[in-house]
């Protein structure tokens, strides 16, 4: 009976753990689990009593153990010093699903429930006219050639306000939400990258923005209106040649003075590259360190980084140059100032704009990240995916389809997957943006995702269309896209800084419960403050690691759900990897302290769990909403199965590597082998890739599913209208060819040049499939021709 009753407390207690439930609470559970376990001596219950009891006394605590920790801590650095810059850029974005995942005990039902976003009637009629006749304008191939679009592109975008899709109705532009904004940028994007940075960049950080948000009245009224239809237009000039990701340490000065008439003015000096449009705007959004060395404001000399809008017509600028990304000729340059005189009023938001550049480029980014990149990408993984799909079932070697070799099914099923599950990652996203949301730390993810997961998609794309994608011509639909995929990734610095420094390294100050909080109590030596977050921080990490170890002996069983069985086992395993990541943060920022920053694989091996996590959620979310289909499951099983793995393997990059001495030995060797042999999951079967290969190479339907809302033109002139009207023909054409492979084994046929006249012949097919087999064959080797150029006309690049 005793040792009933002790089993009986025991599971009480440990649940209380599981739960999180108040130190009080638990505390008083655990004296009655020693009692009935033990029966321990006066002398512990001497000892053990009144420390318990101070522990629970917080006015005591505070004197007796509190204050000489606060102590230690500041005199050890062992939290993380942040400055103001990197306070701004904390507080620009919001929290949103990425706290549930450093929670340890995400709510699902929260989760799966935010918005996923859907089109007005406004915007599918914009996207089923407007952008299909700016798309039908543009030759892509053409623009590279003569280095730049077509003058009647630029005038029809202007004419259509599609510099204006984000600038309210009342400011004369579209209006359009988030969504709606990313699926024009998508489907431009799979008709040229140029059309699309090119449309993107004024509707993403820049003038119309910053004016937006930040601007005064008579900004609004002046400049959205003419941003919105053409009249002016805009570019974003932050990055210098000494200064790319790190905006904090800009050059460019702007010197307060007053002039003869006494007016206060500025004098600004800059050297600007990487400016995309920079050539050609007539409104420069521009990024300064604006000094006042005779005081002239009362602000003292050093007023901040500050944003101003430059006319191109203002005396001093230079915008004669222009830079070549890769060969992409999307506009992008150096700018040049001397001597350059500003008004105040040039300044966003006028004198209450000095100093806050920096809070507006933060808040600006925390946005922006989420919509431009994403959409450029999605839009080129779905054009992939549309290419390789039909490339490789019209392409046939030994007699048969490519799409059936199972190396080529390998990447195709890989294409599917990720097209699709980063497609709804993008909507996921914009969701929240659409929603108010700011999530800074998501939108880095997505950053990093959009543009390495473009890169893997193309790189794979190219492969399988093998020489035809490496023969640059208008029938070539991949090779201009592949040759811009490492701009994406350059943008807003470098996918290894983001991984490295902003997914976790920020996200963990960012997102975690208490971690800010205790930062700032450090700072500002608020003991109370410190006490309570610190006690409550302790019972966090406990919760985690006893959640962590139950979900791990259940393999996630012991998180009920009331979602589906399919759905469920996913939901559990994210669970049981988020208690794991959250008590893993904990021990990182004990072991680390302040110094954590400088451990940036390790931070990056923590994104990574945050990435993946993320990345499956928004999976879900989209397979929830979109009714759960019979057909779309395989999608889901692959992702779960690749996500899990890649968070598996992060967590055993962690174990190997944390600490040193006798915790590495603990951490690589007991919780490194548990996880190996208890592990999340493992790679996809090969099942799984076959299944979504033929998504995508055998059925039509699916296919122009997955790739919804990218361009795709119905003239069979055009290489891709071309390459649809013969994957539907071959398609059709199969159950005839199935009809001859059979007669082939059953020896009725033989191999022979004539084998469809003799397949006629022979009364094996009908005289109107012998003329489709014919049409068929005909269509595939027009299709998978590549471009020839005489000598002449290519040494004249023509």
């Amino acid at each position: 009976m005793a040792y009933l009753l002790a089993s009986l407390l025991t599971l009480v207690l440990i649940t209380l753990w599981f739960k999180g439930t108040r130190f009080v609470t638990w505390s008083a559970v655990l004296i009655l689990v020693l009692w009935a376990w033990y029966t321990p001596s006066p002398l512990f219950w001497t000892i053990y009593l009144p420390l318990n009891t101070l522990l629970l006394y917080p006015p005591l605590r505070r004197k007796l153990f509190t204050a000489h920790i606060v102590a230690l801590m500041q005199k050890k650095h062992l939290m993380p010093k942040i400055s103001e810059t990197e306070k701004i850029a904390l507080r620009a974005g919001t929290l949103w699903v990425d706290g549930e995942f450093f929670s340890g005990k995400p709510d699902f039902d929260s989760i799966l429930s935010k918005p996923y976003p859907s089109l007005s009637k406004e915007e599918k009629a914009f996207l089923e006219n407007e952008v299909n006749t700016l798309c039908a304008m543009t030759n892509d191939h053409q623009v590279f050639q003569k280095r730049d679009l077509p003058p009647e592109v630029w005038t029809y975008m202007k004419e259509h306000r599609f510099f204006g899709m984000i600038i309210p109705k009342e400011y004369g532009g579209l209006g359009f939400t988030a969504l709606g904004h990313s699926a024009v940028v998508q489907k431009l994007a799979s008709r040229s990258q140029v059309l699309a940075i090119t449309a993107m960049v004024p509707n993403s950080i820049g003038p119309a923005e910053l004016i937006l948000e930040h601007g005064t009245q008579h900004q609004k009224e002046y400049y959205l209106p003419r941003l919105a239809d053409g009249r002016e237009l805009p570019c974003f000039a932050l990055t210098e040649p000494l200064v790319g990701s790190d905006a904090t340490s800009i050059r460019s000065e702007g010197i307060l003075f007053k002039d003869e008439s006494g007016k206060v003015k500025i004098r600004l000096n800059f050297e600007k590259r990487y400016i995309t449009l920079g050539a050609v705007a007539t409104l420069i959004g521009l990024a300064f360190v604006l000094k006042d060395p005779d005081d002239i404001l009362g602000r003292g000399e050093e007023l901040g980084i500050t944003f101003a809008l430059v006319p191109n017509t203002l005396k001093g600028i230079d915008q004669g140059y222009r830079h070549d990304p890769l060969g992409v000729p999307f506009i992008n340059s150096s700018l040049y100032g001397k001597d350059v005189i500003l008004e105040i009023d040039m300044i966003v938001g006028a004198e209450e704009g000095i100093g806050e550049g920096w809070k507006m480029l933060m808040e600006s980014l925390s946005v922006g990240r989420g919509i431009s990149l994403p959409s450029t990408s999605s839009g080129g993984m779905k054009l992939t995916a549309h290419v390789v799909g039909a490339y490789t079932a019209i392409r046939e070697q030994f007699g048969i389809s490519v799409s059936q070799f199972e190396g080529i099914q390998h990447e195709l099923g890989r294409i599917a997957a990720t097209t699709y599950m980063m497609d709804a990652a993008r909507i996921f996203t914009i969701g929240a943006i659409d929603a108010g949301e700011k999530p800074a730390v998501i939108n880095a993810v997505m950053k990093y995702h959009a543009t390495e997961r473009f890169r893997d998609v193309i790189n794979s794309g190219m492969d399988l269309i093998g020489g035809a994608g490496i023969i640059l011509g208008e029938r070539n639909l991949l090779g201009n896209p592949y040759m811009g995929a490492p701009i994406g990734i350059t943008v807003e610095g470098a996918n290894i800084m983001t991984r490295t420094l902003i997914q976790f390294g920020q996200g963990v100050i960012r997102c975690h419960p208490y971690a800010f909080a205790e930062i700032e109590a450090l700072e500002s030596n608020d003991i109370e403050k410190f006490d309570r977050l610190f006690f409550s921080h302790i019972g966090f990490a406990l919760r985690n690691l006893v959640r962590m170890l139950l979900l791990s002996l259940t393999r996630g069983y012991l998180h009920f759900t009331q979602r589906n069985r399919f759905m469920a086992r996913y939901e559990q395993k994210l669970v049981w990897s988020s208690a794991a990541f959250a008590f893993m943060t904990d021990v990182v920022m004990g072991l680390y302290g302040g110094g954590f920053k400088k451990k940036e694989m390790l931070s990056a091996r923590f994104g990574d769990v945050l990435s993946w996590m993320y990345l499956l959620s928004a999976t879900l979310r989209r397979f929830e909403s979109e009714g759960m289909k019979e057909e779309e499951k395989v999608y889901v099983e692959f992702i779960s199965a690749y996500a899990l793995k890649e968070i598996q393997n992060a967590f055993e990059g962690i174990y190997a590597n944390i600490g040193s001495g006798f915790v590495n030995v603990v951490f690589k060797f007991l919780f490194g082998f548990t996880y190996r042999l208890n592990a999340f999951s493992s790679m996809p079967a090969d099942t799984l890739y076959r299944r979504l290969a033929d998504k995508l190479s055998a059925d039509m339907k699916s296919r122009n599913l997955l790739t919804e809302g990218i361009y795709r033109p119905e003239d069979e002139k055009e290489a891709l209208g071309a390459l649809d009207a013969c994957f539907a023909k071959v398609l059709e054409a199969k159950s005839v060819k199935t009809k001859i492979r059979i007669a082939l084994s059953t020896k009725e046929l033989q191999k022979s040049a004539t084998l469809y006249e003799d397949a006629l012949n022979r009364h094996v097919i009908t005289e109107q499939e012998y003329a489709l087999l014919k049409k068929a064959a005909a269509m595939s080797e027009a299709v998978v021709q590549v471009d020839t150029y005489k000598i002449d006309d290519y040494l004249a690049r023509k």
